[in-house]
Protein backbone atom coordinates (compact mmCIF):
# COMPACT_ATOMS: atom_id res chain seq x y z
CA UNK A 1 0.00 0.00 0.00
CA UNK A 2 1.45 3.36 -1.00
CA UNK A 3 1.93 6.33 1.31
CA UNK A 4 -0.82 8.28 -0.45
CA UNK A 5 -3.22 5.33 -0.07
CA UNK A 6 -2.40 5.14 3.62
CA UNK A 7 -2.91 8.86 3.92
CA UNK A 8 -6.28 8.60 2.22
CA UNK A 9 -7.27 5.67 4.40
CA UNK A 10 -6.44 7.60 7.57
CA UNK A 11 -8.01 10.79 6.34
CA UNK A 12 -4.75 12.68 5.87
CA UNK A 13 -4.95 15.53 3.34
CA UNK A 14 -2.92 15.18 0.18
CA UNK A 15 0.72 16.26 0.35
CA UNK A 16 0.06 19.18 -1.95
CA UNK A 17 -2.67 20.40 0.38
CA UNK A 18 -0.59 19.91 3.52
CA UNK A 19 2.26 22.00 2.17
CA UNK A 20 0.10 24.96 1.25
CA UNK A 21 0.88 26.90 4.43
CA UNK A 22 3.15 29.77 5.37
CA UNK A 23 6.28 28.27 3.81
CA UNK A 24 4.73 28.53 0.36
CA UNK A 25 3.40 32.00 1.11
CA UNK A 26 6.89 33.00 2.23
CA UNK A 27 8.38 31.79 -1.04
CA UNK A 28 5.82 33.71 -3.10
CA UNK A 29 6.38 36.84 -1.05
CA UNK A 30 10.16 36.50 -1.34
CA UNK A 31 9.95 36.19 -5.13
CA UNK A 32 7.62 39.19 -5.30
CA UNK A 33 10.02 41.28 -3.23
CA UNK A 34 12.82 40.82 -5.79
CA UNK A 35 11.47 43.14 -8.53
CA UNK A 36 10.22 45.58 -5.91
CA UNK A 37 13.70 45.84 -4.38
CA UNK A 38 15.32 46.25 -7.81
CA UNK A 39 12.88 49.00 -8.78
CA UNK A 40 13.47 50.82 -5.47
CA UNK A 41 17.22 50.63 -6.06
CA UNK A 42 16.95 51.96 -9.61
CA UNK A 43 14.43 54.70 -8.77
CA UNK A 44 16.72 56.03 -6.05
CA UNK A 45 19.72 56.09 -8.38
CA UNK A 46 17.76 57.97 -11.05
CA UNK A 47 16.97 60.68 -8.48
CA UNK A 48 20.65 61.69 -8.57
CA UNK A 49 20.54 62.50 -12.29
CA UNK A 50 17.71 64.91 -13.15
CA UNK A 51 17.06 64.74 -16.89
CA UNK A 52 20.02 62.37 -17.13
CA UNK A 53 22.52 65.08 -16.15
CA UNK A 54 25.28 64.54 -13.59
CA UNK A 55 26.29 68.16 -12.99
CA UNK A 56 23.68 68.81 -10.30
CA UNK A 57 24.88 65.88 -8.21
CA UNK A 58 28.48 67.03 -8.65
CA UNK A 59 27.54 70.55 -7.46
CA UNK A 60 25.42 69.19 -4.61
CA UNK A 61 22.36 70.91 -6.08
CA UNK A 62 19.91 68.14 -5.23
CA UNK A 63 17.39 67.83 -2.46
CA UNK A 64 19.06 66.66 0.73
CA UNK A 65 16.59 63.79 0.98
CA UNK A 66 18.30 61.86 -1.81
CA UNK A 67 21.37 61.43 0.40
CA UNK A 68 19.35 59.34 2.84
CA UNK A 69 19.64 56.40 0.37
CA UNK A 70 16.07 55.35 1.07
CA UNK A 71 15.69 53.29 -2.09
CA UNK A 72 19.23 51.95 -2.28
CA UNK A 73 19.50 51.03 1.38
CA UNK A 74 16.02 50.72 2.83
CA UNK A 75 13.99 49.39 -0.08
CA UNK A 76 16.93 47.71 -1.82
CA UNK A 77 19.83 46.28 0.18
CA UNK A 78 17.90 45.53 3.37
CA UNK A 79 15.35 43.58 1.35
CA UNK A 80 18.03 41.01 0.49
CA UNK A 81 17.66 39.43 3.95
CA UNK A 82 13.91 38.69 3.81
CA UNK A 83 14.16 37.74 0.12
CA UNK A 84 16.82 35.09 0.71
CA UNK A 85 15.19 33.67 3.84
CA UNK A 86 11.61 33.75 2.53
CA UNK A 87 12.53 31.99 -0.70
CA UNK A 88 14.63 29.44 1.16
CA UNK A 89 11.85 29.05 3.69
CA UNK A 90 9.55 27.67 1.03
CA UNK A 91 12.19 25.30 -0.32
CA UNK A 92 11.80 21.78 1.04
CA UNK A 93 15.51 21.14 0.48
CA UNK A 94 16.41 23.85 2.99
CA UNK A 95 13.74 23.74 5.64
CA UNK A 96 11.04 21.40 4.37
CA UNK A 97 7.75 20.55 5.98
CA UNK A 98 8.06 18.70 9.31
CA UNK A 99 11.78 18.20 8.77
CA UNK A 100 13.05 20.07 11.82
CA UNK A 101 13.03 19.02 15.42
CA UNK A 102 11.92 21.37 18.16
CA UNK A 103 15.22 23.22 18.38
CA UNK A 104 15.45 23.48 14.60
CA UNK A 105 11.92 24.86 14.29
CA UNK A 106 12.60 27.47 16.97
CA UNK A 107 15.74 28.56 15.17
CA UNK A 108 13.88 28.88 11.88
CA UNK A 109 11.07 30.87 13.49
CA UNK A 110 13.59 33.21 15.15
CA UNK A 111 15.37 33.72 11.82
CA UNK A 112 12.14 34.58 10.01
CA UNK A 113 11.06 36.98 12.76
CA UNK A 114 14.42 38.77 12.61
CA UNK A 115 14.48 39.13 8.83
CA UNK A 116 10.84 40.21 8.85
CA UNK A 117 11.74 43.00 11.28
CA UNK A 118 14.70 43.98 9.10
CA UNK A 119 12.48 44.03 6.03
CA UNK A 120 9.78 46.07 7.76
CA UNK A 121 12.41 48.52 9.03
CA UNK A 122 13.89 48.93 5.54
CA UNK A 123 10.53 49.34 3.83
CA UNK A 124 9.29 51.68 6.57
CA UNK A 125 12.43 53.79 6.29
CA UNK A 126 12.07 54.08 2.52
CA UNK A 127 8.38 54.93 2.87
CA UNK A 128 8.92 57.69 5.44
CA UNK A 129 11.89 59.26 3.66
CA UNK A 130 10.03 59.21 0.33
CA UNK A 131 7.06 60.90 1.99
CA UNK A 132 9.43 63.50 3.43
CA UNK A 133 10.88 64.07 -0.04
CA UNK A 134 7.42 64.69 -1.46
CA UNK A 135 6.42 67.09 1.31
CA UNK A 136 9.70 69.00 1.27
CA UNK A 137 9.80 69.41 -2.50
CA UNK A 138 12.84 69.74 -4.75
CA UNK A 139 15.90 71.90 -4.29
CA UNK A 140 15.98 74.16 -7.33
CA UNK A 141 16.95 77.53 -8.76
CA UNK A 142 14.25 80.21 -8.38
CA UNK A 143 14.17 83.99 -8.55
CA UNK A 144 15.56 83.97 -5.01
CA UNK A 145 18.40 81.60 -5.82
CA UNK A 146 18.82 77.95 -4.87
CA UNK A 147 16.33 76.95 -2.22
CA UNK A 148 13.32 74.80 -1.32
CA UNK A 149 10.39 76.88 -2.67
CA UNK A 150 7.74 74.34 -1.58
CA UNK A 151 9.10 73.44 1.84
CA UNK A 152 6.50 75.54 3.67
CA UNK A 153 3.50 74.44 1.61
CA UNK A 154 2.96 71.14 3.51
CA UNK A 155 2.66 69.34 0.22
CA UNK A 156 -0.05 71.56 -1.26
CA UNK A 157 2.16 72.22 -4.28
CA UNK A 158 1.51 68.63 -5.38
CA UNK A 159 -1.99 69.56 -6.51
CA UNK A 160 -1.15 73.09 -7.67
CA UNK A 161 0.78 72.51 -10.88
CA UNK A 162 0.91 76.22 -11.68
CA UNK A 163 3.50 76.72 -8.94
CA UNK A 164 5.90 74.23 -10.44
CA UNK A 165 7.23 76.83 -12.84
CA UNK A 166 9.01 78.52 -9.93
CA UNK A 167 11.85 76.08 -10.42
CA UNK A 168 13.98 77.16 -13.35
CA UNK A 169 16.80 74.68 -12.98
CA UNK A 170 17.04 71.72 -13.22
CA UNK A 171 14.32 71.72 -15.84
CA UNK A 172 11.21 69.73 -14.93
CA UNK A 173 12.77 68.97 -11.54
CA UNK A 174 9.42 69.11 -9.73
CA UNK A 175 7.83 66.46 -11.95
CA UNK A 176 11.05 64.44 -11.77
CA UNK A 177 11.09 64.38 -7.97
CA UNK A 178 7.36 63.90 -7.55
CA UNK A 179 7.30 60.95 -9.93
CA UNK A 180 10.28 59.12 -8.47
CA UNK A 181 9.41 59.74 -4.82
CA UNK A 182 5.86 58.59 -5.52
CA UNK A 183 7.21 55.41 -7.09
CA UNK A 184 9.43 54.81 -4.07
CA UNK A 185 6.50 55.49 -1.76
CA UNK A 186 4.29 52.96 -3.55
CA UNK A 187 6.99 50.30 -3.83
CA UNK A 188 8.04 50.51 -0.20
CA UNK A 189 4.42 50.53 0.91
CA UNK A 190 3.84 47.32 -1.03
CA UNK A 191 6.98 45.78 0.44
CA UNK A 192 5.82 46.62 3.94
CA UNK A 193 2.35 45.22 3.28
CA UNK A 194 3.76 41.92 1.94
CA UNK A 195 6.06 41.38 4.89
CA UNK A 196 3.36 42.23 7.42
CA UNK A 197 1.02 39.86 5.57
CA UNK A 198 3.56 37.07 5.92
CA UNK A 199 3.88 37.68 9.65
CA UNK A 200 0.10 37.68 10.06
CA UNK A 201 -0.23 34.46 8.04
CA UNK A 202 2.48 32.87 10.15
CA UNK A 203 0.76 33.84 13.40
CA UNK A 204 -2.63 32.77 12.09
CA UNK A 205 -1.37 29.29 11.22
CA UNK A 206 0.46 28.93 14.51
CA UNK A 207 3.89 28.74 12.91
CA UNK A 208 6.18 30.75 10.67
CA UNK A 209 7.27 27.69 8.75
CA UNK A 210 6.19 24.89 6.51
CA UNK A 211 5.46 22.48 9.41
CA UNK A 212 2.51 20.20 9.95
CA UNK A 213 0.23 20.28 12.94
CA UNK A 214 1.31 17.65 15.46
CA UNK A 215 -2.19 17.17 16.82
CA UNK A 216 -3.51 16.28 13.36
CA UNK A 217 -0.70 13.81 12.74
CA UNK A 218 -1.15 12.18 16.17
CA UNK A 219 -4.77 11.60 15.25
CA UNK A 220 -3.61 9.99 12.02
CA UNK A 221 -1.19 7.72 13.89
CA UNK A 222 -3.89 6.66 16.33
CA UNK A 223 -6.25 5.84 13.46
CA UNK A 224 -3.63 3.75 11.68
CA UNK A 225 -2.75 1.85 14.83
CA UNK A 226 -6.38 1.08 15.62
CA UNK A 227 -6.93 -0.34 12.15
CA UNK A 228 -3.68 -2.33 12.38
CA UNK A 229 -2.87 -1.32 8.81
CA UNK A 230 0.68 -2.72 8.87
CA UNK A 231 3.27 -4.10 11.25
CA UNK A 232 5.58 -1.95 13.31
CA UNK A 233 8.50 -2.09 10.88
CA UNK A 234 6.50 -0.70 7.96
CA UNK A 235 4.79 1.71 10.33
CA UNK A 236 8.16 3.06 11.49
CA UNK A 237 9.41 3.47 7.92
CA UNK A 238 6.24 5.36 6.98
CA UNK A 239 6.66 7.71 9.94
CA UNK A 240 10.29 8.35 9.08
CA UNK A 241 9.29 9.09 5.50
CA UNK A 242 6.77 11.60 6.82
CA UNK A 243 9.59 13.11 8.95
CA UNK A 244 7.77 12.63 12.23
CA UNK A 245 10.66 11.41 14.37
CA UNK A 246 9.49 13.27 17.46
CA UNK A 247 5.96 11.90 17.29
CA UNK A 248 7.39 8.41 16.67
CA UNK A 249 9.34 8.57 19.92
CA UNK A 250 6.22 9.59 21.79
CA UNK A 251 4.06 6.91 20.15
CA UNK A 252 6.55 4.01 20.17
CA UNK A 253 5.55 2.34 23.50
CA UNK A 254 1.84 2.31 22.56
CA UNK A 255 2.67 1.05 19.07
CA UNK A 256 4.74 -1.83 20.45
CA UNK A 257 1.88 -2.90 22.69
CA UNK A 258 -0.61 -2.87 19.83
CA UNK A 259 1.63 -4.70 17.37
CA UNK A 260 2.78 -7.15 19.98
Amino acid sequence: MTTQELNNKAGVPKAEENTKCSGNYARCIGITLIPLAILCFLADIVLYFPNGETKFAERDQLTSVVWFFEGIGGGGILMIFPIVVFIGFGNDNIYGHCRTRIYGKSRVVLTVVMVSLIGMAGAGYCFNVSLLGLLKGPYCLTDLGWNYPFNSTSGRYLTDLTTWSQCREPSHIVAWNVTLFSILLALSGLQLALIVAHVIIGLATGTLGNCCHRKEMKTTITTLMREDVYNYGKFQKWLQKQSLDIILQESQPQTMRIVG
